[in-house]
């Protein structure tokens, strides 16, 4: 049986942080031929394309073009839409199903004449650093012309569900097996790196994985490191948009950069307490982190600020925290619980990843996909372009300013 087409257009580049969308079109590959193209790369001479495919056979296409603008800038669009649409029509790809990760992309996703078009809604894109002039333009668009919008967590739906008639929530979820500690193997050269990386640390350790920008609340950092020197923090994954000589230095704090997926079990088993010190501000009011659950399948014990979409999802599970000095005293719990606690925190976590998997997230978004599908091939206006539903006026997409009750 020949696989649909399903063309993806995403600001996260496959080989960064293995996130929402490695997971949900690894998974979504088994049922469609999926094209992933990223934001293009700056290169010397003639612009091209640069093909790649990954082991569940998903073609990644890296544009690569001699423009400073950056991500799918128009400038950028106007050499792409060629390049793209030449592409495609060699590969045989006709009126696919497109699917967007940023807005951004939309002048794009247009000019190839999709069957309908998917917006993945993971982030609040407009409150992050440095986020593109017209994406608010863009996605207010979008919205109106999706056929289908998923969104990363309860605090996105509610702000995206009045504007589109076919918004679905599709919460963070984990692969529980690639966590479980009863999967690792001590002789893997996975473990070795990470003994190699870690293992010279001593404990108690407490540790964060996950891409390091404006939304880590870096004095909550400083101010635990300082509170219990003793105790050693460990922080895995890549600074991007903030200035790494702005990060906290302290001794006991130890920055080791972006790790491989399959190295982040072997992390968390020599941890003692998870972290997740987000700033409370724009770019984190609407988040709901994946590395909750990664961290409950580890079994792990969770410390975070007081994000919404964790404190309605998890907070039963998670200590949450509303101040500095709370943060460290939840630590201190956490680090003194008895075994009777632990037990009791341990199922409430188990429970929790066992409602949580990728592999149901995957299967409840390709029902969708393919409904959205059908229904733009019996309806091709109607499915791609549909009306706001009446009587409900939009919500203002812009979040309003945030104030961190630190």
């Amino acid at each position: 049986m020949i696989k649909p087409n399903l063309v993806v257009f995403s600001h996260l580049r496959w080989s960064f942080v293995h996130q929402r969308p490695q997971h949900l079109l690894s998974r979504l590959a088994q049922h469609w031929s999926i094209t992933f193209i990223e934001e293009p790369l700056m290169c010397e001479g003639l612009p091209f394309l640069q093909e790649s495919h990954t082991e569940e056979s998903i073609t990644v296409v890296v544009p690569r073009t001699p423009l400073t603008d950056p991500g799918f800038h128009e400038n950028q669009v106007e050499v792409l839409q060629p390049l793209i649409q030449g592409w495609l029509a060699r590969q045989g790809i006709d009126h696919p199903v497109v699917w967007l990760y940023t807005p951004m992309a939309l002048p794009l996703a247009r000019v190839l004449d999709p069957v309908c078009m998917v917006y993945d809604c993971m982030d609040e894109l407009s409150a992050f650093k440095d986020a593109p002039r017209r994406l608010w333009q863009h996605e207010r668009a979008l919205m109106q012309e999706a056929a289908l919008v998923l969104t990363g967590g309860p605090s996105l739906f509610e702000a995206r569900r009045r504007l589109n008639p076919n918004v679905h929530c599709i919460p963070s979820s984990v692969d529980a097996a690639h966590f479980s500690p009863s999967r690792l193997d001590c002789s893997s050269q996975a473990a070795q790196d990470v003994q190699a990386l870690q293992g010279h640390i001593g404990g108690p350790k407490l540790g964060f994985f996950g891409v390091i920008d404006e939304r880590m609340d870096v004095a909550l950092m400083t101010h635990l490191a300082d509170a219990q020197p003793l105790w050693q923090i460990v922080m895995v994954g890549p600074v991007v948009k903030i200035d790494p000589a702005t990060l906290p230095r302290q001794g006991n704090i130890h920055w080791l950069g972006m790790q491989d997926y399959q190295r982040l079990p072997y992390f968390l088993a020599g941890w003692d307490v998870c972290l997740m010190p987000f700033a409370l501000n724009e770019a984190t009011r609407f988040i709901s982190p994946t590395k909750t659950l990664e961290y409950m399948a580890g079994g792990k014990p969770v410390v975070s600020t007081a994000v919404n979409d964790v404190v309605s999802m998890y907070g039963m599970a998670v200590e949450v925290a509303y101040a500095y000095s709370g943060f460290v005293r939840a630590c201190e719990r956490l680090l003194a619980a008895s075994d009777t606690a632990r037990e009791v925190r341990s199922r409430e976590m188990a429970s929790l990843v066992a409602a949580g998997s990728w592999e149901r997230s995957a299967s409840k978004v390709n029902t969708l996909l393919c409904e959205a599908r059908d229904m733009a091939l019996r309806c091709p206006f109607s499915a791609r372009r549909l009306p706001v539903p009446q009587g409900e006026l939009p919500l203002e997409m812009t979040p309003d300013p945030v104030s961190t009750p630190w």
